[in-house]
């Protein structure tokens, strides 16, 4: 199963303070909008994303499709059929992509410790 790039989405309580923090351990902005309370940032091939006021805890995400620069990999595992296997597996999931489309869609699952994993394709 390829899961595809890999971040942790952290929820901030100052967006502005987590950004200066996570510069001085030399990370660099690398997408988002800081006026819209979310901002990606990279150290090498390290992602964290950083999420002010959105979710109420962090979330391990992992985006099929896309390397850890945001280019899209080929071939590529769907998360249509990521989630096809997890339920075969047994495994509960607390959202789920819609079977009958295709392109960008997400579910979520929480592991056994609480921790909310989120698979997010943008292509």
């Amino acid at each position: 199963m390829k899961l595809g790039a890999f971040s942790v989405s952290l929820n901030v309580k100052d967006i502005k303070a987590s950004k200066i923090f996570y510069e001085k351990l030399g990370f660099k902005v690398f997408a988002g909008d800081i006026e819209k309370n979310y901002l990606i940032m990279k150290n090498e091939d390290t992602l964290i994303g950083l999420f002010q006021g959105m979710f109420e805890n962090n979330i391990l995400t992992f985006n099929p499709g896309w390397d850890q620069n945001a280019a899209q990999v080929e071939p590529f595992d769907d998360v249509r059929e990521i989630q096809k296997s997890l339920k075969a597996e047994g495994v509960k999931l607390e959202s789920e992509a819609d079977e009958n489309t295709s392109g960008p869609a997400n579910f979520m699952v929480i592991d056994p410790d609480g921790n909310m994993i989120l698979i997010d394709q943008h292509v």
